[in-house]
C-alpha cells in the first residue's frame, strides 16, 4: 500500500487528504471480512465503484475502485479516511433525486455547481495524484 497527499483548489473547500493506493495483495486483505457495495459513478475519467470492505480481523477500511473504459479489472483501489468518505458520500447523496421509474427522462448533464460535478472534480484530483504512485 503506497500513500500519497492530494492538496486541492482553495475555491474546492476541501482540506489536503492522505490517500493510500492499494495493489492486489493489499486488496484482497482489506476484503477478507466482505465488502457493501455503497454507490457508483460513472464519469469522463473512468467508473468509480464506493464500497466499504472488513478485513480478517474485522477492521473496516473505505474503498473507492477505479474503472477505466470497457475494462472489467479495475485501474486502482483507493482507500480513504472516513471523514475523507464521508465528504465524497456528502457530495453524492446531496443531489440524488427521486424520480419514478416509470418516467423515461433522459439523463440530466451535471451541473458545473452540482455536488455530483464537485465529487468528480474531487476524484480526477485523485486519479492525478494516483497515477504517478507505482502499486
Amino acid at each position: 500500500m503506497n500513500s500519497f497527499v492530494v492538496t486541492f483548489h482553495k475555491e474546492d473547500n476541501v482540506d489536503t487528504m492522505q490517500v493510500q493506493k492499494l495493489n492486489e495483495d493489499d486488496y484482497t486483505k482489506a476484503t477478507e471480512g466482505g465488502t457493501r457495495h455503497l454507490f457508483e459513478i460513472d464519469t469522463n475519467i473512468g467508473f468509480f465503484v464506493f464500497f466499504d470492505a472488513e478485513d480478517a480481523r474485522g477492521d473496516v477500511s473505505h474503498l473507492v475502485l477505479q474503472y477505466e473504459e470497457e475494462s472489467e479489472d479495475p485501474t486502482a483501489c483507493y482507500s480513504f479516511a472516513m471523514k475523507d468518505y464521508y465528504e465524497f458520500m456528502a457530495l453524492y447523496l446531496n443531489d440524488l433525486e427521486f424520480i419514478d421509474e416509470s418516467d423515461d427522462e433522459e439523463e440530466k448533464e451535471l451541473e458545473e455547481n452540482s455536488s455530483i460535478h464537485q465529487l468528480v472534480h474531487l476524484l480526477f484530483h485523485i486519479v492525478e495524484e494516483g497515477n504517478d504512485i507505482k502499486e
